[in-house]
């Protein structure tokens, strides 16, 4: 009896913690939104007084200076003339069009880093996604360095991309999960070093939150060398995954070097035995991933079916690529 007592106490505290904990993350969020409303408002502010203003010049140069002056001595730091200088820009980039930032769901430092994306539809894009997937500052950052916005593009019509800027990145079917390359800064492999595809593998299980967040949307970890039998023969997948939204088992597997007919061959196998053998009726047919280090594209399309959704080959980089060589690509892509 005296057990039982212990063990609802402790269910009691811990309902009043978590409680408690949610409390203070709203407190968090409330007090980041008015800030960040403040400060767009204060930049509404500073541009209409330039406008009123607007006839005479020295007047609307000394504004900024003059204000950051007074501000200071009232309310201590946080009112430099370059600060001020980003709420007005921050007004100026975010009252032109009707985004999710009315909401002001994100932190001043996240808005600060998206200012400095001069192209609109990409600002947008990791806008939303930093909304959507609760990105901290240092994912956006990262996802950013990535070219994120570009990867996904690569893959897109002109009415695809403009769709990323709208919407974000929406899971409807597998090729919308893939990416080329991948982009594994995070394992800590240098480009021309000589590794394993074991040691490969345990660099990812090692920073398994971070190749999560590479995937993208919906990844559940299931399992590595995750092993099945027929014909008392042995195989193993290397990384099994599920995800979520496409309802679906996600096969990985891991080549250091370059891709060839058998390794596409022996991915067909790996999903057709999960479609035949794994997957519930109800759930959608297997995606396979081979991530290799080079491929040739005219074979893997060769090998693979014309009609094929379920299996693909990208490459994966050790280093963050170049954001201009990637943008180079887009424009050179045929879209028509």
């Amino acid at each position: 009896m005296k057990e039982n007592r212990q063990n609802i106490k402790a269910d009691f505290y811990t309902k009043v913690a978590n409680l408690l904990k949610e409390a203070r993350k709203n407190v968090v969020q409330t007090i980041n939104k008015t800030m960040v409303y403040t400060y767009f408002e204060i930049g509404r502010m500073i541009v209409e007084e330039e406008q009123n203003g607007k006839e005479r010049a020295e007047y609307g140069k000394r504004i900024i200076k003059e204000l950051s002056r007074r501000l200071t001595a009232e309310f201590g730091k946080g009112f430099s003339q370059r600060n001020l200088e980003q709420m007005r820009q921050f007004y100026l980039t975010y009252s032109k069009t009707q985004t999710l930032s009315a909401q002001f769901n994100l932190s001043w430092s996240h808005y600060l880093f998206l200012l400095r994306i001069n192209n609109e539809e990409e600002r947008k894009f990791y806008e939303i996604e930093a909304i959507n997937n609760g990105w901290s500052l240092r994912e956006l950052r990262r996802q950013f360095n990535s070219a994120l916005y570009e990867r996904l593009a690569l893959s897109r019509d002109k009415e695809g991309v403009k769709e990323l800027s709208k919407k974000g990145q929406i899971i409807t079917k597998p090729e919308d999960t893939i990416k080329d390359p991948y982009v594994l800064e995070f394992l800590g492999l240098p480009e021309e070093s000589k590794y394993s595809e074991t040691e490969f593998e345990q660099r990812i299980i090692d920073k398994l939150e971070n190749f999560l967040l590479e995937l993208g949307k919906g990844f559940t970890f299931v399992g590595r060398q995750v092993r099945f039998t027929f014909n008392e023969k042995h195989f193993r997948v290397d990384l099994v995954f599920y995800n979520r939204l496409l309802r679906c088992f996600v096969l990985i597997d891991l080549k250091i070097g370059e891709i060839t007919h058998q390794d596409l061959g022996q991915m067909q196998m790996y999903v057709n035995y999960y479609d035949r053998k794994v997957k519930l009726a109800d759930e959608n047919p297997t995606i396979g991933i081979i991530l290799c280090k080079t491929k040739d594209d005219a074979l893997v399309e060769m090998t693979l079916p014309e009609n094929n959704e379920q299996i693909f080959a990208s490459n994966y980089l050790t280093v963050l690529p170049s954001k201009d060589e990637l943008k180079e690509l887009i424009k050179s892509k045929d879209f028509d």
